[in-house]
């Protein structure tokens, strides 16, 4: 094998792990993002669990961010929760940030 084909080879590599990484800390997000909705919905134990996992399970659609934030959006309206677009889309990006974090940290 060539030099060339070596460094194509280690560039595929690391773009490969490095979408997956991306992919693992956007369903991460979504998880971390549905816990919190739950949690301000008042749901607990395995109903918090089922409603963070309808979350994760938007994250395969072609617009999946702006589901995940709709659907909680939306529920947050029928339950009355107080909060803004605003914020639901800053925690939401927060979110995204300790999920790296968790991610490179091994977590």
């Amino acid at each position: 094998m060539s030099t060339f084909d070596q460094r194509e080879d280690s560039f595929e590599k690391r773009f490969v792990h490095e979408e997956e990484l991306q992919f693992r800390a956007e369903a991460r997000r979504n998880k971390l993002f549905g816990l919190w909705a739950a949690e301000k919905l008042g749901k607990t134990g395995a109903e918090a669990q089922a409603y963070a996992e309808s979350i994760v399970v938007k994250e395969v659609a072609p617009d999946a961010d702006e589901q995940a934030i709709a659907q909680v959006k939306k529920d947050f309206e029928a339950a009355k929760v107080d909060q803004s677009e605003h914020q639901i889309r800053r925690n939401f990006e927060e979110f995204f940030v300790q999920a790296k974090e968790e991610i490179k940290a091994g977590k």
